[in-house]
């Protein structure tokens, strides 16, 4: 599989992102984009956090960029009319995570890098991160789905499309699919080792993608899951031509994100996870101390071996120029 160094290297914000000392500009910041016009809507059990429309979305960023922040991750919210079993609207380039893409690729040029979620939870109607074929998730099938979405993210102008469902394989179509139809400057952000974990809940209900039946024990990786594991699974989305290796969620595998990040070549990347976020906004309520405890977190996810950090921390980080 081809392996493109030059991607991480594109734009100077990326090199910034990925290669500058652990700063603000190595944090990403992470956003839910639904249809609609002036919609700001918080989400529950996420203070600080909310749902927006495009327009809403731009002004939100701009902010934020003034403020320092100059990475972010979208994730598109599905009416439930909209979704289907194949996921049809993943891949619709007329969807509003389609339209924020663009619009945010209008507005910043290349000042922003925008990473995106390509998985198939949001937009199928049964919530799972795979395509469903008698009761079960089926493989291949579902990787031909996220290679559609994540072409589809790149035209759209997405500087990292984000695999984060856990086939397998996935990574290596996806860069094949992206190189077929000449996105040679796209980026791969794998969620190479994603844990079945219950500190997802929040997000969950923010990008109102739980499954309708079941679990994502399949797919996703076992909690009591030893090194071992995480390293194979590391190495092999490194091998197929991912350009950033994600380890999720953060606190809870700090020591699998030190192996992971004393094993791979490619930038490693944390995400510091929605019931993470949760149990701090809920436990310091004054600045000071969430100034504290943020900082905290923040240094150890530094100390394990992460360059970047996606975080919904970002903002208050920025805004109130907490160092790191």
């Amino acid at each position: 599989m081809k392996t493109r160094p030059r991607i991480n290297r594109w734009t100077e914000a990326r090199r910034e992102l990925l290669f500058g000392d652990f700063s603000l500009k190595s944090l990403v910041q992470p956003h839910f984009v639904v249809q609609g016009s002036r919609v700001d809507n918080p989400v529950h059990g996420m203070e600080g956090i909310h749902q927006q429309s495009v327009d809403v979305l731009i002004e939100t960023i701009r902010n934020d960029a003034d403020h320092g922040i100059h990475a972010v991750m979208l994730f598109g919210v599905i009416d439930h009319s909209e979704k289907d079993e194949q996921a049809t609207k993943a891949s619709d380039s007329t969807s509003h995570l389609h339209q924020a893409i663009k619009q945010i690729k209008d507005a910043f040029g290349d000042l922003i890098v925008i990473m995106t979620d390509v998985c198939l939870c949001t937009a199928t109607d049964h919530g799972h991160c795979g395509l469903v074929e008698h009761g079960h998730i089926v493989n291949d099938a579902s990787v031909e789905r996220l290679c559609e979405i994540a072409v589809s993210h790149a035209e759209a102008g997405a500087d990292f499309v984000c695999a984060s469902d856990m086939m397998d394989g996935r990574v290596s179509a996806i860069r094949h699919a992206l190189e077929k139809a000449n996105h040679t400057s796209t980026g791969v952000l794998s969620y190479s080792v994603k844990y079945a974990s219950s500190f997802y809940g929040p997000f969950r209900h923010s990008a109102d993608s739980s499954p309708e039946f079941g679990d994502r024990s399949t797919h996703q990786m076992n909690i009591n899951s030893g090194y071992g594991e995480a390293v194979l699974e590391a190495k092999l989305d490194e091998s197929e031509g991912a350009d950033i290796i994600m380890v999720k969620p953060g606190l809870p595998y700090l020591d699998v994100l030190r192996q992971v990040a004393n094993s791979v070549h490619r930038p490693v990347a944390v995400y510091n996870v929605s019931g993470e976020y949760a149990m701090v906004m809920n436990s310091a309520k004054d600045p000071e101390s969430r100034k504290n405890m943020v900082c905290e977190i923040m240094t150890s996810f530094k100390r394990a071996g992460a360059d970047v950090v996606v975080t919904y921390h970002a903002r208050e980080i920025a805004q109130n120029a907490w160092m790191l």
